[in-house]
Formats: structure tokens, sequence, C-alpha cells
């Protein structure tokens, strides 16, 4: 495969993942996981350190979600940096009669 592809696939990539992260519903979601997940937190009982943890690791996993896809949005942007650059070198490389 190609670095083309490769590129091609990641802009590809980021693009759904950016509709995603501008998708309202999928937003609502994690504000809701969030808050839901921060409320049952605060609501544990001092002697209940377990579920403590366990929501605590719930609630940065929704955090790191939305992290994930923010990364793959930022290396879908990344490639089409790049895609652009290999395309205006092909272009000089022809205006020059470079092959």
């Amino acid at each position: 495969m190609t670095n083309e592809i490769k590129l091609d696939q990641a802009v590809a990539k980021g693009a759904r993942a950016e509709a995603l992260l501008d998708n309202e519903l999928l937003s609502e979601a994690f504000a809701g996981l969030e808050n839901s997940y921060t409320s049952a937190w605060r609501a544990t009982g001092i002697d209940d350190v377990a579920a403590r943890e366990k929501l605590f690791l719930a609630i940065n996993i929704v955090g790191k979600v939305r992290d994930h896809l923010t990364a793959i949005v930022t290396n879908g942007k990344l490639a089409q940096a790049e895609l652009k650059e290999v395309a205006q070198a092909a272009e000089r490389r022809k205006r020059f009669g470079i092959l």
C-alpha cells in the first residue's frame, strides 16, 4: 500500500471521527455518562472504595474515547496537509519537466 493511499485513509478516518465529535447525540451521550458517573461517584459511601475507583475509571474512559476521536481528527488534518504537499511537489516536478 502506498503512502498516499494510507494518507487518504487517514483523511477519511479523520473526517468520520470529526463527524462523530460534531454529532449532537454522541456529545449528549458523553456528557450524560460523565454526569451520571460523577453523581454516582459522589453518592458512594465512605467505605465503598471499590465503587469509587470503578466510577473514577468510567469517567476517565469517557474522556479517553473523546480524546482518541480528537487524535484521529488531528491525524486526518495532518494527512490532508501532507497530501497537499505531495500534490504541490508533483506539480512543481511536472512544471519543470522533472519526472
